[in-house]
């Protein structure tokens, strides 16, 4: 994916443009040079009467014996008398031939170039020269995730020496700004960078620094910055891209080296991939255009036609691969292998803890259950994922049992894998509804006798495509509408909701636990968090379930009767596609409006055999 750079639109054009032959030098072996320099693209920094008025140009000997002559552009004579003989000339300009150049700028570039040419005697010689810019450039992005983790205020500085004139220092404001370094004649010049900032969740400062080895004349360095958090923990993470040539005014394709380009950390799924690749125009046209794919190693070989992405450019999406599997990979063209391999592992594809809810006790000196056994002798089933409305009474928080009400319960009678499903079941209690409910995370406590507390989520670090989850719902209409403005009348129907979501919801700011970290007041309706809507939802899906049908992912309702057993699959619809979840949140209630107080008192959802999709 390599861009080459039309330097013609950024730097210099020096030549024997408008050299007319004038007369020649008496005197045998001599030939005339006519120099004459033209700006196609202008700098930013200097006009184009200033670039030409300081341009130095050097013509040394060709065997580097010596300079030969030394002009600023402006006094070059013409006709200029050499001698035959083959010679290089070089031509310098920008802010590297300042009086008192600036070491780092914003806008002010430099250009350097050179060319070997001869000079015949009695004949008029041109040469053209095309100056190239001649700085290491910085190009410093922050991504989104770094405002979202950091106060105002976060900058990156690039130091090329510790002088204060050699220093730049990017800010938001600066996202995406190029710096110009002068290196040239410098010893192996590095660039030292230091990232500051003070965190959000917690107002502790942060610092982040590194050396970016032998920086080039000429090169690029893009840099992104980003704020991760996986698995829970802080990370921050810095890529240099030290192979992009410098990019100014006018792009041109040039020919690319044809050969695999490696796939970026997010494009490589559980069970799908997408593969990028570089070709040559001249050498890819008329041929077909594939990738091999091998999980043993290249003993044996799938293969899949390829797309052109751009011009040079080629990739394929991949599905249908193993989960938690090393793959490697080739490019094709017309069936032959091409350049070297490359490699990938799939991500794994975990299902939830306990999803058929075979592993469940009761709660101490009650007859409600909890829904995991630490007694079962099984991972999955032995520790808490999956919490209720019921509370675990004794053993930690109270909820709706120990009001007399339970809300969430196991039923063996009528299930569809396993020996048992669970059942919510919506009650009240003296008018006031208690929805019936199951959801990762853990019950928070009550509010008095007129709400309850959620910390709905669980770790969670993979990214599935849909869930599954097999349901059964009885229903009526309303009879208890605590809530005015929820469009629904008591001649309207109770329905369920079931809703998934991944993302990285910090705990600090939604209130949570570093394990639930998403916290809900069924009192307090600022509380209330939209998946669709949330700024830390990576992806989401939800369905509703009502007496007569179903709708996911707020499409069209399907009219299916709903008293039976029906599979449900729900997409998870993503909109960041660079970043990984630290949580999962599964939240199923027998009532939607429950969190309102709003519903059918007898409305039961039955609830077994949750998976994860990954395709």
């Amino acid at each position: 994916m390599k861009k080459l750079i039309s330097i013609l639109a950024s730097g210099l054009v020096l030549g024997a443009v408008s050299c007319v032959k004038q007369e020649m030098a008496e005197s045998q072996g001599e030939g005339v040079l006519c120099v004459d320099m033209s700006v196609v693209g202008q700098t930013k920094a200097l006009s184009e009467d200033q670039l030409y008025n300081t341009a130095e140009v050097n013509i040394y000997k060709a065997d580097y014996s010596g300079l030969v002559r030394s002009y600023v552009y402006s006094e070059i004579p013409s006709p200029l008398y050499l001698a035959a003989d083959k010679y290089r000339v070089d031509v310098i300009a920008g802010e590297a031939v300042a009086a008192n150049p600036a070491i780092a700028s914003w806008d002010s570039r430099s250009y350097k170039g050179s060319q070997a040419f001869e000079i015949i005697a009695d004949q008029v010689t041109t040469v053209q020269v095309v100056a190239n810019v001649n700085n290491a450039v910085t190009k410093v992005s922050f991504d989104p995730t770094v405002a979202e983790n950091f106060t105002d205020g976060y900058t990156m500085t690039m130091t090329l020496s510790d002088e204060a004139s050699s220093r730049l220092v990017y800010d938001s404001d600066k996202s995406g700004a190029e710096g110009y370094y002068i290196v040239d004649g410098l010893f192996e010049p590095s660039l030292t960078w230091t990232f500051t900032g003070t965190l959000a969740k917690d107002g502790s400062s942060f610092t982040k620094t590194g050396v970016i080895e032998n920086v080039q004349a000429g090169k690029l360095y893009n840099m992104n910055l980003k704020y991760t958090i996986k698995d829970g923990e802080l990370d921050f993470s810095l890529s240099v891209d030290r192979t992009t040539e410098i990019v100014d005014d006018t792009i041109i394709f040039e020919p690319v080296s044809t050969g695999l380009a490696p796939s970026s950390i997010y494009e490589i799924w559980a069970t799908r991939a997408t593969l990028h690749a570089d070709v040559d125009v001249a050498e890819g046209a008329g041929k077909k255009v594939q990738f091999g794919y091998s999980s043993d190693g290249g003993a044996t070989w799938s293969y899949i036609d390829a797309v052109n992405d751009s011009e040079g450019t080629w990739k394929a999406d991949i599905t249908g691969l193993a989960p938690s599997t090393e793959y490697t990979y080739a490019l094709v063209l017309d069936g032959v292998h091409v350049g070297d391999t490359m490699s990938f592992t799939t991500e794994a594809a975990p299902n939830l803890p306990n999803a058929s809810f075979e592993y469940v006790s009761k709660v101490s000196g009650q007859s409600y259950y909890k829904f995991y056994d630490p007694d079962c002798g099984v991972e999955e089933g032995s520790f808490m994922f999956w919490g209720s409305g019921n509370g675990e009474g004794s053993e930690g928080v109270s909820g709706s049992a120990d009001m007399g009400i339970t809300i969430t319960a196991i039923d063996t009678a009528d299930k569809i894998h396993g020996n048992q499903s669970v059942v919510a079941q919506t009650s009240s209690m003296v008018g006031m509804l208690a929805a019936g409910n199951l959801f990762t995370g853990q019950f928070a406590g009550l509010v008095g006798t007129s709400g309850g507390k959620v910390n709905f989520g669980r770790p969670w670090t993979s990214r599935p495509s849909a869930m599954r989850i097999w349901c059964k719902y009885s229903t009526g209409k309303f009879n208890i509408v605590n809530n005015n403005n929820l469009g629904v009348t008591k001649d309207d129907y109770d329905r369920a909701q079931i809703k998934v979501a991944i993302g990285t919801w910090d705990y600090k700011k939604y209130g949570g636990t570093k394990d639930s970290p998403v916290h809900i007041n069924t009192t307090d309706e600022s509380t209330f968090v939209d998946y669709y809507t949330d700024p830390n939802t990576i992806a989401n899906g939800d369905v509703v379930i009502y007496n007569d049908g179903y709708m996911i992912n707020n499409g069209e309702k399907v009219t299916a009767a709903t008293t039976g057993w029906i599979e449900y699959v729900i997409p998870l619809d993503y909109r960041k596609f660079n970043a990984y979840p630290t949580h999962i949140v599964v939240s199923c209630a027998a009532s939607q409006y429950g969190d309102y107080f709003t519903g059918y008192d007898k409305t039961k959802l039955w609830i077994d055999a949750v998976e994860l999709i990954y395709e």
